[in-house]
């Protein structure tokens, strides 16, 4: 790219020096995913930023967790809160700058955590600087071959190129005005039109990513996290799809311009550069595909390192149906060599907290709050199911706290872009994007000084931190309980198999070595044998003459140790 940027700080060894305290980390790392602006706010301007993150390192590192994930913080007009990335080598203001990013990093590695940073490598802004000089410089500008730009279909041009839709919704193509005032080419978006889609099949495109990936590891990150990694590669000759329910067959039908096996090519030589880098580092995909099988490849030995189950976020609290993800993703993981992830929410999904609260069948994004005190109940049975899994697992910032999704915006505060497109995502994603409470009073409950960026309930003062903390039963002491009972227990974390134990009807009942994990999706109470000493519970069991009697929506923890 042409514009200066400030020069970086220099490279560190830190990375390499926590990360050797424990070789395959990443096997069973609890990686917590921070979303930069509703985290913590430094400044008082409304906006978390990166400094307001640094401050809270300390309290990442009594939770438990291993890794931090943050999502994107670079420079961007923010047209999808930073996924519409101008500048790969330079912060956003509403942040911070470089140098809070390098003090962000070396604290973290201080406190023991490591540091994993997004990557947008499927679209850029269109504010980059790339594209920029491609819409000044015409057709046939050299620029224009970096995206995908080209002539419309119809007697004037007036026609998309072809029928593929926005994620967002709408046509995924918007056609431009070219430098002489005229109706020109069309360039492809499969998300917001300000997020023009890369052409990887240019070789300035990898140059340029590899030398991205550099910086960053240079700075002492971790690791990256891969937005989209399954879009980078489009079908030759962009295909049209021929339907006009897209979204629909998304994640479960073959898509040309989702996982096509060209994007595999790309992800083994970023391994080679990770691979020159001490410590450890790894890649983490985001990517959607139609089975789990399909996303097992991404994460051969010589490509990524992990990949989302999102098969798994998406299954209802239903103990046959959980089963049956956990076997396929573990058979599915088992011949390349790669840990299983489980994660229950992110920065896209309602909050499980939710989710369970409502009937099963409504997806991932949900608008109603459902029965508040059913989802809590579910969501830590979840949670202690999910932690008791062999693999990596994922937390979302608030979910300790037991914080259910705001499905009560006023329309006039929401800022998703699917929000404002028809016939694309639901539009809701901003109800998880509330930023979180750490203080029972304040103008944004301990979040910063000047209020928060998206209105926070009132209910919130008491999911605080504050009000939380050291309150026997509350839902971010079982998380503290959890992480530090799944770090001491030999039979917790990496592996690759559970052995299924005998089970009443909606009940899952596993064992890995000397620990079982019973976990009751009824409505109703079961009981089962004591299977050794009650090491942790999401809610209140009654033990007695060999037997446990286990909740409604619950999970215990056994040890025989």
């Amino acid at each position: 790219m042409s514009q200066q940027h400030p020069a970086a700080p220099a490279p560190h060894s830190a990375a390499a020096a926590v990360a050797d305290r424990r070789r395959d980390w990443w096997r069973d790392a609890v990686i917590y995913q921070v979303y930069p602006r509703s985290f913590a706010d430094s400044n008082g301007d409304g906006m978390g930023d990166l400094e307001g993150v640094r401050s809270r390192l300390p309290y990442l590192r009594d939770l438990g967790v291993d890794a931090v994930w943050l999502s994107p913080f670079y420079a961007s007009p923010q047209a999808d809160a930073g996924y519409d990335v101008a500048d790969y080598r330079a912060v956003d203001p509403m942040f911070g700058n470089l140098l809070d990013a390098d003090a962000l990093i070396r604290d973290a590695h201080d406190h023991g955590l490591r540091i994993i940073v997004d990557l947008v490598p499927n679209h850029s802004s269109d504010q980059h600087e790339w594209f920029k000089r491609a819409l000044a410089e015409g057709p046939g500008s050299p620029l224009r071959e970096r995206y995908h730009f080209r002539p419309g279909k119809g007697k004037n041009g007036e026609l998309p190129p072809n029928d593929w839709e926005s994620i967002f919704g709408g046509p995924a193509w918007t056609r431009v005005t070219e430098p002489d005032g005229t109706a020109g080419e069309w360039y492809l978006h499969l998300f917001a039109p300000e997020q023009p889609d890369f052409n990887w099949e240019h070789p300035a495109v990898g140059d340029e990513f590899r030398s991205i990936l550099r910086f960053w590891l240079d700075m002492g990150v971790d690791g990256f996290r891969i937005d989209v990694a399954h879009g980078l590669v489009k079908a030759d000759g962009l295909p049209d799809l021929g339907s006009h329910d897209q979204l629909k067959l998304l994640g479960n039908d073959a898509m040309p311009f989702f996982d096509q096996d060209g994007v595999h090519a790309i992800y083994r030589q970023w391994r080679h550069i990770l691979d020159e880098y001490a410590g450890e580092r790894i890649f983490v995909a985001e990517a959607w595909t139609p089975t789990v099988e399909r996303t097992a490849n991404y994460v051969r030995p010589d490509e990524l390192h992990q990949a989302f189950n999102f098969q798994y976020l998406s299954t209802e609290w239903d103990a046959k149906e959980l089963r049956t993800v956990i076997d396929c993703t573990l058979e599915a993981m088992r011949p390349v060599g790669a840990p299983a992830t489980w994660v229950l929410s992110n920065h896209d999904v309602t909050r499980h907290a939710t989710r369970f609260a409502n009937p099963p069948g409504l997806g991932t994004q949900i608008r109603t709050a459902g029965d508040r005190a059913l989802g809590l109940r579910r969501a830590r049975a979840a949670t202690l199911l999910m932690l008791a899994l062999p693999g990596s697992a994922y937390i979302y910032q608030g979910e300790e706290l037991g914080l259910p999704d705001v499905v009560d915006l006023p329309d006039e505060v929401r800022q998703d872009p699917a929000y404002f497109r028809g016939a694309g995502q639901d539009g809701f994603r901003d109800g998880c994007r509330v930023p979180i409470p750490w203080t029972r009073a304040g103008s944004s409950y301990g979040f910063g000084t000047g209020g928060s960026w998206l209105p926070q309930p009132e209910t919130w003062a008491d999911l605080s931190v504050e009000a939380q903390t050291g309150a026997p039963g509350s839902t971010l002491e079982l998380y503290r309980a959890a992480l530090a009972a799944r770090r001491a227990e030999p039979d917790l974390g990496a592996g690759d198999t559970v052995q299924w134990l005998r089970a009443p009807e909606g009940v899952l009942t596993f064992r890995r070595g000397e620990f079982v994990c019973v976990a009751n999706t009824t409505g109703e109470p079961v009981t089962t044998p004591a299977y050794g000493r009650v090491l942790l519970a999401s809610g209140e069991v009654t033990e007695g003459d060999g037997a446990t009697e286990v909740p409604a929506d619950t999970t215990v923890w056994f040890t025989a140790a």
